[in-house]
């Protein structure tokens, strides 16, 4: 298991289209886990997976964990 700075999260992952923001949005709207994020804003720019054991990854991975345990689920 990856185990990340909080800071570093913060810094390169959260905003918008980063591998934390879209793990959690998966999450949120019970979408299956599969790693991925967007090099500048979502669905408009070029979507990248990351690697397996990346950072990308764990980060994908940090967000999706976060929304289940602490965040809110789309009512269809």
């Amino acid at each position: 298991m990856i185990t990340l700075d909080p800071r570093a999260i913060a810094e390169k992952f959260t905003r918008h289209g980063g591998a934390f923001d879209r793990g959690s949005a998966d999450s949120y709207y019970h979408r299956e886990r599969r790693p991925h994020y967007f090099l500048g804003d979502t669905y408009q720019s070029e979507k990248i997976i990351p690697a397996e054991g990346s950072v990308e990854w764990g980060a994908y991975q940090a967000g999706y964990d976060y929304n289940e345990q602490y965040g809110d689920k789309k009512q269809w």
